[in-house]
């Protein structure tokens, strides 16, 4: 969307009665084609063109956004959201981004945007791969369809106190998932990878031939008694136990007072050695960007430094409550005040690789898929229905159905132990995680 544009429904607002505002201009180009049983089953093309506005009345505020970007309906947008704002309650943090925390230009290219321009039989090839090659796996009974998609987007933030950027990212992936089989019994496995370069995408049969494996393996899962045993998540899920330290060290549930880390801030909560990262600039991240949601500057973090908690995560709201300095993690939509979230984020890897922790670990479960999480946001209880396998002497031993695992997350963090099969498979990424001796609930 035009810089000029942008630009034009700031100054509108200014002159509607607003003391402040920000424009986000928003397009999207996209498309997607579902194969199942090796015929074409849907197409899903996406063109849009958005526009959000959030304006301040001294220290109320509002935003509004919208799909038509004509002349008319931005001067009823700029209407309605000055309106809004003078009806909204005060809050005392409400406001810009500094000028002077700004990113300044000319903004880093971190290569997010790769031209290439798949056609539909492309992209329909590719999905058929996939899901060719699941299906010629061994056990495979049915399939719920192979994937493939393209994307291209635009952000671009103008305000009224001087930023004006543009972010710019491709998207390509590929997925299937089957149904392994044998009598009445049967298991789903998926895989699937989505990258910013085409170029770096896995080969379509690589892909569908794992998403066949796991389905089999998942034959014959057992349920169990319940135990306490070592467990190990799966690199590809275990950002799920990242997750609840990413909400618990916002700055938003920090100045709340309901985090389960809200004490810890400069303390050892993870064994010494563990380091979480969260970079904003690596090169064709999935969650790259040159600037923040808010046009603040950011960089790379260590969110935990040999084990200690070294930041909170803060935008220019919660910054402003606890009396500190935005991190540059400002994250928001065309409507709503900004949030938080990181950006790429990952455990760094150790020394072991899966089979290794298996190993050290002696017997235990090693989980594979997770559902329904349930966490106390404000003591750091756990727990998760899981699948998976069990293992004894290091060695897989059979699948295991209809579990639950539990713990409290502060005990978690400190004996986990990071695996070194990093895989960059998103913007939040971590190896296989060992915990020793959690609660195991079965049959």
């Amino acid at each position: 969307m035009e810089e000029s544009l942008l630009a034009d429904v700031v100054a509108a607002a200014l002159k509607a009665g607003a003391d402040a505002a920000e424009a986000v201009g928003a397009e999207r180009h996209a498309l997607g084609i579902n194969v199942r049983l090796g015929k074409l089953e849907e197409v899903e093309r996406e063109e849009s063109r958005d526009i959000g506005l959030r304006v301040f009345v001294g220290k109320q505020q509002a935003t509004v956004s919208g799909s038509d970007i004509s002349a008319e309906a931005r001067a009823k947008l700029v209407a309605r959201a000055v309106a809004m704002a003078k009806l909204a309650p005060e809050d005392p943090y409400a406001s810009l981004a500094d000028a002077h925390a700004h990113a300044p230009g000319p903004h880093a290219d971190l290569d997010l945007f790769d031209p290439s321009e798949p056609s539909p039989e492309e992209l329909e090839d590719r999905a058929r791969a996939a899901e060719d090659a699941a299906r010629a796996m061994p056990r495979i009974s049915n399939s719920e369809g192979g994937s493939a998609s393209t994307s291209r987007s635009t952000w671009r933030l103008v305000t009224s106190n001087g930023f004006s950027g543009l972010h710019r990212a491709s998207g390509f992936s590929v997925g299937a998932s089957v149904v392994a089989g044998d009598g009445e019994e049967m298991e789903s496995g998926y895989d699937g990878r989505s990258t910013r370069w085409l170029s770096d995408l896995p080969a379509p049969d690589l892909i569908g031939a794992e998403a066949g494996r796991r389905a089999a393996a998942r034959l014959g899962a057992r349920k169990i008694a319940s135990t306490t045993a070592p467990v190990i998540f799966e690199n590809r899920l275990a950002t799920s136990l990242l997750g609840p330290l990413i909400g618990a060290i916002s700055g938003t549930a920090i100045a709340r007072g309901n985090s389960f880390l809200k004490d810890k801030l400069g303390q050892q909560i993870f064994a010494k050695g563990i380091r979480v990262t969260d970079d904003p600039h690596k090169r064709r991240g999935l969650g790259s960007s040159p600037f923040d949601d808010e046009g603040v500057a950011n960089r790379a973090w260590n969110l935990i430094d040999d084990g200690v908690l070294t930041t909170w995560l803060m935008n220019t709201a919660s910054a402003r409550q606890l009396g500190l300095s935005t991190t540059g993690h400002a994250s928001r939509g065309l409507a709503g005040p900004p949030g938080v979230s990181t950006s790429n984020l990952t455990l760094e890897p150790g020394d072991l690789d899966q089979a290794g922790l298996m190993r050290a670990a002696g017997a235990g479960v090693l989980i594979t898929s997770m559902f329904g999480p349930s966490l106390n946001g404000n003591t750091g209880d756990w727990s998760v229905g899981c699948a998976g396998f069990w293992f004894e002497d290091g060695e897989l031993a059979y699948p295991v159905t209809e579990i639950t695992v539990a713990g409290n997350l502060i005990d978690i963090y400190a004996r986990l132990v990071p695996g070194s099969d990093l895989e960059i498979r998103g913007s939040a990424n971590s190896p296989s995680i060992l915990v020793d001796g959690l609660a195991i609930a079965g049959k």
